[in-house]
């Protein structure tokens, strides 16, 4: 039976009954706990901030600690309650679901709330439920606030919640375990992607590593290796484009170059006005902002940038374009260029430092060596990048797809017909 048939013979004629989560547990408004409080042991401790940056959607264990004599003035969190963010800089993080399964009694601290289920329903199912646009929408309409958006405890506990045969309790909580076991069995499998991808890319930094540390640090030959500037084998390009000549495919502005050297996606505006830095095919663009972000891209077309993006144009024809580009594309250049970038809030990388940075050549007394040793580097670093940073082939392509397929069916199982009267509403 496929999934698609079996949900549906699972949800076929089941009776249900919105009800607002006041209804369905206790929900308890967390307070206090500064990060200074933290402890090395201690007490598990759950910050209201690490449930958007750091864990998913339910965890045995607690990133951070409190002493004992802290833990006795915050809210305690039992295994399988749920703690719910209410504050955050952005809607979608604001409501955002955290179960607690651990052993032990954590604490939870403000902008957090406790929801402390009933014998109605399951922890986990109500956390999955968070993550639907229904839920999503509902909280729309009681969040407060711009530029720091809230969603209090007693705002939080007048969202309605789908419980699924409300009259037989534990039919209802027969349907909801299968709905979080189907769901459950879907994030395992993405986490299992995710997981093989992050070995991959700690597998792709170790060759990395390997073929491009090179023993010198400094101008010279040492061994087999040539260390020269960047300004000896490139430059910045001079060449101008008209903005009638880009579009969003060919204009590439910082916002569309990718975070830790993913690429770039296409520009959402375009210039409507005057001449642009022209960049060509083999050119090396670089996010000239906040330089620890490694946004860099390998250009394939022609196209236009700004002043915000440096446009690395290869000159010397002993140098394989390529090669510059993952040399350029390693830790050591952006940890170089933040060193010596200006300013502290929105650093810019410094562009005569830059063509000060050290490139090492292979073999640089002998063209054709060289450039076939440089070719071999970039082979083996080129199909790492294709499994690891390549948004259409790959396991991210494949992460992609799962996260699509789990999303679609989450909302298929969590997707129950509310009364006419709400509806209407």
């Amino acid at each position: 039976m496929s999934h698609l048939n079996y949900m549906e013979k699972l949800l076929d004629g089941v009776e249900v009954e919105w009800k607002v989560l006041a209804e369905l547990g206790e929900l308890v408004r967390g307070n206090g706990l500064p990060k200074t409080d933290f402890t090395d042991t201690g007490v598990p401790a759950i910050h209201y901030g690490q449930i958007y940056t750091h864990y998913g959607l339910s965890t045995e264990t607690t990133l951070s600690f409190v002493s004992p004599e802290t833990a006795k003035k915050l809210k305690k969190v039992d295994t399988g309650d749920v703690v719910i963010t209410n504050t955050s800089e952005n809607l979608d993080d604001v409501g955002k679901a955290l179960v607690y399964l651990g052993e032990q009694q954590a604490v939870t601290g403000g902008h957090a709330t406790i929801f402390k289920p009933s014998k109605l329903i399951i922890g986990k199912y109500f956390a999955y439920f968070t993550q639907t646009s229904t839920f999503f929408s509902a909280k729309r309409k009681l969040a407060k606030g711009t530029k720091v958006i809230d969603v209090s405890a007693t705002d939080m506990a007048k969202i309605q919640i789908p419980i699924p045969c409300p009259n037989n309790p534990e039919k209802s909580l027969a349907i909801q375990a299968e709905i979080v076991r189907i769901l459950d069995a879907f994030t395992a499998m993405t986490a299992e992607l995710t997981a093989e991808l992050n070995m991959r890319k700690k597998q792709y930094n170790y060759y990395r590593d390997q073929l491009l540390s090179f023993p010198c640090s400094s101008v010279g030959t040492q061994g087999d290796v040539e260390w020269r500037a960047l300004s000896e084998m490139a430059e910045y390009s001079k060449a101008r484009i008209s903005y009638t000549e880009l579009d969003d495919s060919n204009y590439v502005g910082v916002e569309s170059l990718l975070q830790n050297r993913a690429g770039k996606i296409d520009s959402t505006r375009t210039p409507d006005c005057g001449n642009l830095t022209q960049y060509n095919p083999d050119d090396i663009l670089i996010g000239n902002i906040r330089p620890y972000l490694k946004k860099i891209w390998y250009a394939d077309r022609v196209g236009g940038t700004n002043g915000d993006v440096l446009v690395v144009h290869p000159t010397d024809t002993a140098i394989n374009p390529r090669y510059l580009y993952q040399v350029l594309a390693d830790d050591k250049f952006f940890e170089y260029n933040m060193q010596h970038a200006k300013g502290a809030k929105m650093p810019r990388g410094n562009k005569p430092k830059i063509m000060e940075y050290l490139v090492p050549i292979p073999f640089a007394s002998n063209r054709e060596k060289s450039l076939s040793e440089q070719e071999r580097i970039v082979t083996i670093l080129d199909k790492f990048d294709t499994l690891t940073s390549s948004i259409t082939e790959g396991l991210p392509r494949e992460i992609e797809l799962r996260q699509k397929q789990y999303e679609y069916y989450r909302d298929l199982l969590l997707s129950f017909p509310k009364p006419h009267s709400d509806e209407a509403a």
